[in-house]
């Protein structure tokens, strides 16, 4: 594929993830236009909010100002004066970054990544300009800058991931440089920032997991509650499908709400509103059917949910203590094999690292603390994004704070981790200097039976000459069978009819003798074969 077909292909592959993202609201409210409003609006106030959901999911600031009869009946404080709509519907976030996964890994596979990867994101940020500036009214303004930068962002991410995931080796000056550079690196450092990041990155999994089980396990017990509040807002059949649209756009919202709660901190849904392990205060909040799933009361069980980051952390840690008393993991190995192969001429002999040997206790605690941080990292950036202003006045303030999140989830899972690395670590010890205690206990006893034995045998007169003499020979006995069958077997020097030697005429090894003996018919056997032995 040459340059040109790159560009156009990498052209063509960021123009369908933007209108897969733009087609998901659109085709809903269009065909609301269509069925309830007889397509009597403008269809161009839908086109314009589906492309402001679309940005809003890619954490863009939606300016919104409603008319009076609308803040009037929204009945928040402020609802009247313009305000900043400006939480992320994470799910179009997600979408994206899926979606340019796939889009980096096709453009990995062609001659001209850096060519493809470069048109991908110019024609992507082109489209999101453009979306940005259709979107535009003076009720709803979306910023530009925002709108046209956050989305690419998404959309870079992902092509990264692709092309990572594609399993290509680096051929650029950038991947080359950069292995090189991490490969001089000492082999305890690597072994030590591997298995932090791999270990915070796994505690942050295992917790966003967890909170997602919590969070469908809300819904699921509370559909009663749901479905009340669907009806209650009299949206009918089309309504109500756009409006659980919106609600999956916002599911990842609420997982990482629920990581939150996990954690400790807890979120708010609207100013002076908390929800936490501690317990929970509601105010008034929108009648959106999801939210029906909240808990509203205090629970003896509630700190339960603090165990989570702990035994992520503890897990990560004591499953990944190998990895860390290795000198290389073997995602390092890997990715720096190359390095070591292309260091230029300049920089001499090769050199072998030397080897980290096991991890003392200082670097298992630095390696447990980095455990801790990356956790907190993570999961301080997921919640950062799923917060946000929802709406006027209260509203203002949903979701959770990204740095207590973060401080906690960090000191959670560092202690848990060092607590794992330390019992991974010097608990085998322990259990194997029990067990050879154990083995060299059992060990001299059964020297003391056995010489206890042999002086019975002696004093019974049993020598070992008898012994011997009333063991059979087991070898003997097979020495003889393997004689008596090879004697059996000479099918090359003996006549197989007749069992006398061959006659040395005959070719050996031919199938035909060559005095074959005549079969007569007769009753008698005799007559049959007169050689056979009688």
């Amino acid at each position: 594929m040459n340059r040109s077909l790159t560009s156009l292909f990498a052209a063509f592959e960021a123009l369908l993830v933007v209108a897969i993202g733009v087609g998901i609201p659109l085709a809903p409210l269009t065909v609301l236009w269509g069925v309830q409003y007889g397509f009597a609006p403008n269809w161009w106030d839908f086109w314009r909010a589906s492309v402001d959901v679309w940005l809003l999911g890619h954490g863009a600031d939606l300016t919104l100002t409603l008319d009076t009869a609308t803040a009037t009946a929204v009945g928040f404080q402020g609802a009247a004066a313009p305000f900043v709509l400006s939480i992320t519907a994470l799910g179009f976030a997600v979408l994206t970054v899926l979606l340019g996964m796939r889009a980096g890994r096709r453009i990995a596979q062609t001659d001209h990544r850096l060519l493809g990867e470069a048109v991908a994101l110019l024609v992507f940020a082109a489209l999101s300009f453009g979306l940005t500036v259709s979107a535009h009214y003076p009720l709803a303004q979306p910023s530009l800058v925002q709108g046209t930068v956050l989305p690419t962002v998404m959309f870079a991410v992902g092509i990264l991931i692709g092309t990572l995931r594609a399993h290509r080796p680096g051929i650029d000056f950038i991947s080359r440089s950069l292995r090189r550079w991490v490969a001089t690196w000492h082999p305890g450092v690597r072994a030590g920032l591997a298995t932090a990041l791999r270990g915070g990155s796994s505690a942050a999994a295992t917790i966003v997991a967890v909170a997602s089980v919590v969070v469908a396990g809300l819904i699921v017990t509370s559909y009663a509650g749901i479905i009340t509040l669907y009806e209650g807002l009299h949206a009918g059949a089309l309504g109500g499908f756009a409006l659980t649209i919106a609600q999956i756009a916002f599911l990842p919202n609420f997982v990482l709400w629920g990581v939150s709660w996990l954690v400790g901190p807890g979120f708010a849904i609207g100013t002076g509103s908390t929800v936490s392990p501690l317990g929970t205060d509601l105010g008034p909040i929108p009648a959106i059917p999801i939210l029906g799933a909240l808990p509203t009361g205090d629970s003896a069980f509630a700190f339960v949910g603090i165990l989570v980051p702990i035994i992520a952390g503890f897990l990560a840690g004591a499953l990944l203590r190998e990895r860390n008393d290795a000198p290389t993991t073997q995602s390092f190995s890997s990715a720096f094999s190359l390095a070591a192969t292309a260091s230029p001429a300049s920089s001499g002999a090769q050199r072998t690292p030397a080897p980290a040997g096991p991890a003392g206790p200082l670097r298992l605690v630095l390696t447990g603390l980095g455990i801790g941080v990356v956790a907190g990292i993570v999961l301080g950036l997921l919640t950062l994004a799923a917060a946000g202003s929802a709406g006027p006045g209260r509203l203002a303030d949903v979701g959770a704070d990204p740095w207590a999140v973060a401080g906690w989830a960090a000191l959670e899972v560092g202690l848990a981790a060092v607590a794992g690395l330390f019992a991974a670590s010097y608990l085998p010890r322990a259990v194997s200097a029990a067990t050879g205690a154990a083995g060299n206990a059992a060990s001299s006893a059964g020297s003391r039976l056995s010489a206890g034995i042999s002086s019975a045998s002696s004093a019974a007169g049993l020598g070992r000459g008898d012994r011997e003499a009333k063991e059979p020979n087991w070898a003997a006995a097979s020495d003889r069978i393997v004689a008596n069958a090879t004697r059996k077997n000479q099918p090359d020097d003996q006549d197989p009819y007749t069992r006398k030697p061959a006659d040395a005429s005959q070719p050996r090894g031919s199938d035909t003798p060559t005095n074959p003996i005549p079969i007569v018919p007769s009753d008698d056997a005799t007559d049959r074969y007169p050689d056979l032995p009688r």
